[in-house]
């Protein structure tokens, strides 16, 4: 199963890291996160990618003909200023004969298992599934009883709510609630999605992180270094 990496977006909120290399270039570690996400599937089994590059496309292309870290790599240039809606639409010819493929974005690392996901996908026979995580919040938590404090965490898990934590398989008829417009992936095709009933969750209760501003490249970062490294 082929395993599409959504390489082209600014990351400003990275700052000065990303004036000169793509998000998904920034390093964690010795190596671009980009590379780490690459290991996790492969750790899984699937080595079979497609990276949809945009901003700094040279970039990324010059990495992957220098490191032959992986054996297959396709590299396509969906737009510097395209969403990911239309990025992904972009590889609609690419995944033509692709019953079912993979989808993820260059800054979000993870320990789930990538094949009790395709299972859980299977099974719930939608058109897309999506993983439901629950991050860490950002600052300790106090639980209280009025003025006394009853409980501390220092980096709990979030225990309401889950987000997209952007690990998904679709289905090729994902590209019927697809067209040219320029949006994001998340907003009108998932609309459509839930309308039509064909989006389910699973839900990861593993360790996960993204990396959308310095603060957490340099939290991961620590990580790496500390050998707290989750998703290897």
């Amino acid at each position: 199963m082929k395993v599409v990496i959504m390489c082209g977006g600014l990351g400003s909120r990275l700052g000065d890291e990303t004036k000169k290399i793509p998000k998904p270039m920034v390093k964690i570690g010795s190596y671009p996160i980009l590379e780490h996400i690459m290991q996790i599937y492969k750790k899984n089994g699937f080595d079979d990618f497609i990276l949809a590059t945009g901003y700094k496309h040279n970039i990324i292309k010059k990495y992957f003909s220098k490191h032959k870290k992986f054996q297959k790599v396709k590299i396509l240039n969906t737009g510097e200023k395209s969403l990911t809606g239309r990025r992904l639409y972009k590889l609609k010819k690419i995944l033509s004969n692709e019953k079912k493929f993979m989808l993820t974005y260059g800054d979000g690392l993870t320990n789930q298992k990538i094949k009790n996901l395709i299972t859980f996908h299977l099974k719930s026979g939608k058109v897309a599934t999506l993983t439901a995580v629950r991050p860490p919040v950002r600052f300790g938590e106090i639980k209280l009883n009025r003025s006394k404090v009853t409980g501390f965490a220092e980096k709990p898990q979030a225990t309401n709510g889950w987000i997209n934590g952007g690990f998904f398989v679709f289905d090729k008829k994902i590209f019927n609630f697809l067209d040219n417009s320029n949006v994001m992936l998340e907003r009108k095709p998932m609309q459509k999605l839930l309308k039509k009933k064909e989006l389910s969750a699973f839900k990861h209760y593993g360790d996960w992180q993204c990396m959308d501003t310095v603060r957490e490249k340099n939290l991961l970062n620590d990580m790496y270094k500390k050998n707290k490294h989750f998703w290897r």
